[in-house]
């Protein structure tokens, strides 16, 4: 009995550590914020605000503080994460939190502005705060089904074993090359020569790489042997050609996982910005409310 429980026990914290960051203790934040957004749009339609919810009504104000207080405390993920602990707080934890509480100011600050918008800081704030928070929704989208993107073009192989192939490919590829007449092997040069990291942010972001020389050098070596008669025996072009064949494979592999990477840091480069014009917008909301209303 005792080692069944003790078994049990193991499972279930087996279970606990492989929980996803979206599924934390049992959707818990996803419930808690739930619980939050109907509280508030059940409080906004039954109390009575005169002439009409706004939001510099009481209850705005109060939708208003609830919602500046949670968009402070969502912008210190990127300091917890600095701090790895594990239990209540941990950053699985503070994630799940992060992003339901996250999707919970789509009410309370939809709520504040009593559906009351115009060209103003106010606005700017509440548009700012939408875009912090559709950019977040597509980063959960890029982190729950890219990481098995990733798993599924290494194949079972590692960033550096993938690598080490080109590497090693680049090597048979060079003494392949040897035998080969000048213009075949300026051919082949091109290929070594090639970067397999080069590219702009375009090429990167979309895998297209319309100028790979891997790909026209063995094009061209292809067109040329054409109008050539075949060699028999162990012709060096054939081994040539099947190099730069597994290259270009090795290539386009090696091209998907760091399009994967950068679909999982481009998101970024949105989210990040838009939270620091939220903060620069909200606190002139506030200042403007205090100040001149």
């Amino acid at each position: 009995m005792a080692s069944q429980a003790i078994s049990a026990k193991s499972g279930r914290k087996k279970v606990v550590m492989h929980d996803g960051f979206l599924r934390h203790a049992g959707f818990r934040w996803l419930k808690i914020s739930a619980a939050i957004m109907l509280i508030c749009i059940v409080s906004y339609i039954f109390i009575d605000v005169s002439p009409r919810h706004n939001g510099g009504s009481w209850y705005g104000y109060t939708l208003g503080t609830i919602g500046a207080l949670l968009i402070l405390w969502l912008t210190m993920l990127g300091v917890r994460k600095r701090a790895m602990t594990s239990g209540q707080w941990s950053l699985k934890a503070w994630t799940s939190a992060h992003i339901y509480l996250g999707l919970s100011l789509i009410v309370i600050g939809t709520l504040h502005t009593g559906f009351q918008l115009g060209w103003n800081i106010h606005t700017a704030a509440y548009v700012f705060m939408m875009i912090v928070i559709i950019s977040g929704i597509v980063g959960i989208y890029f982190y729950v089904t890219i990481p098995k993107a990733l798993s599924y073009n290494r194949d079972e192989m590692t960033e550096t074993e993938m690598l080490e192939n080109l590497r090693s490919l680049d090597r048979q590829l060079h003494e392949s090359a040897q035998p080969l007449s000048a213009d075949h092997a300026a051919l082949v040069l091109q290929s070594l020569e090639q970067d397999p990291f080069g590219g702009g942010f375009y090429q990167r972001i979309s895998g297209k790489y319309p100028d790979c020389a891997t790909r026209q050098a063995q094009a061209d070596l292809r067109r040329e042997r054409a109008y050539q008669p075949k060699m028999g025996g162990d012709d060096p072009l054939d081994k040539v050609d099947a190099l730069l064949e597994k290259k270009e494979a090795t290539l386009a592999r090696v091209r998907r996982h760091l399009k994967l990477k950068a679909m999982l840091q481009v998101w970024l480069f949105v989210h990040v910005p838009m939270t620091f014009a939220l903060i620069a917008s909200l606190t002139a909301h506030i200042i403007s409310v205090f100040f001149y209303w």
